[in-house]
This record gives C-alpha cells, structure tokens and sequence, in this order.
C-alpha cells in the first residue's frame, strides 16, 4: 500500500485530516446549494468537537493501545501526545501536592504507578464522563498483558477506592479489592506504613 495513503488511514493525524476534509467539503457544498446559515466560527467549532470525537473514539478503541510518556503521581498519567489521564474509582496518597508534603504511602504509590505503567502502552476504557474538572481524560488502564492498573493499584495496597457517580460502572469490583487489601494489610493498611490512615 501507498505510504501516503496508510498514514491517511492508519494514522490519527491522517483520520483526524479525513474527518476535517469530509466536514469541510460538507459545509461548503451546502453554502452553495444555500442550505445552510451556519457562521464560520459555528463551522470551526463543528470541526474541532467532532475531530476531538474522532481522535478520542480511535484512542480509546479496545484493540488501540496509547504511550505513557509519564507518571504525574500515583493514580495519574500523562501519554505521549501530551494528555493527561486520572484513574477511575481510585484515589492514591498525594505525592505531589503544592506547598504540602507528601502522604503517607505517596510516594510509594507513585513508584510503584511508574513501575507499572512509565514507557509502556496501555488500553485507555471510558466509563460515563469523559474528563474531570482539570481536564483529565478519566478512564479504566490497562497493560498489554492484560493487567487492569486500577484495580491493581488498590488490591496493593497503593490506593483506595474513590468512585463518584456517574462513573460507578466497577465499583464493586474496586470495594472488593480494597477489603482483599485492608484484610491482608498491604500498602496503606499496613501497621508499619500508614495503618489505613491518611
């Protein structure tokens, strides 16, 4: 196949241009044909909320896999094109807060994120919102291997559980791990890390 025509097709940059390029020829067809009263800035905004769908759609397809370009903090990430995502359902120790010290088992939390998620690709799996109110993407990680790292996380000990509706979809799931977690005093629970204490 053409290079050209694969990086079209294959490529988000190239689905993201398709979707401009239909959406463009689209508008301008129905100026013509004066169907259509729509301003230029209705039109842009149009363009930027559906290629920002397209692109988010090809993320978060299950067979699609994203880079961690990095690790914020424990339950936090940032991928290679520059987007930040925060754990659904699970809240770790602060690591890095402003003008505060770490908590208790933080930066153990954010090793241990490093660990397993820095460099690698994960499957990024949507519930109900999409972002939160610092725009991070909120979404269920996954590792190639299969590994669920939210639930990972708090089955370790390294986090508790922290859902809010309307993304509730695996909190059951989450309670579980967390009393699998505070029974065998892993991480947090343990007496001689934080004792369950914040």
């Amino acid at each position: 196949m053409n290079p050209f025509v694969q990086k079209l097709f294959h490529t988000r940059e190239g689905k993201k241009f398709l979707a401009f390029l239909v959406i463009f020829i689209g508008f301008w067809y129905s100026v013509i044909m004066g169907a259509s009263r729509v301003s230029w800035q209705d039109f842009v905004d149009y363009v930027r909320n559906v290629t920002n769908d397209s692109l988010q759609k090809t993320v978060d397809q299950s067979s699609d896999f994203v880079s961690v370009k990095r690790v914020v903090d424990g339950d936090t990430i940032e991928l290679e094109d520059g987007r930040k995502v925060r754990y659904i359902g699970v809240n770790t120790p602060e690591s890095v807060k402003v003008n505060s010290p770490a908590e208790c088992f933080g930066k153990e939390a954010s090793a241990k994120n490093k660990e397993l998620v820095e460099g690698k690709s994960v499957r990024l799996e949507k519930d109900v919102s999409e972002a939160d109110r610092y725009g991070r993407l909120l979404r269920f990680v996954y590792l190639e291997d299969g590994t669920f790292v939210n639930d990972e996380l708090v089955r370790a000990g390294y986090a508790r559980v922290s859902t809010f509706p309307p993304d509730v979809k695996l909190a059951e799931q989450f309670k579980q791990a967390e009393r699998e977690a505070r029974e065998n005093k892993r991480g947090i629970w343990a007496d001689e890390t934080c004792a369950g204490k914040r």
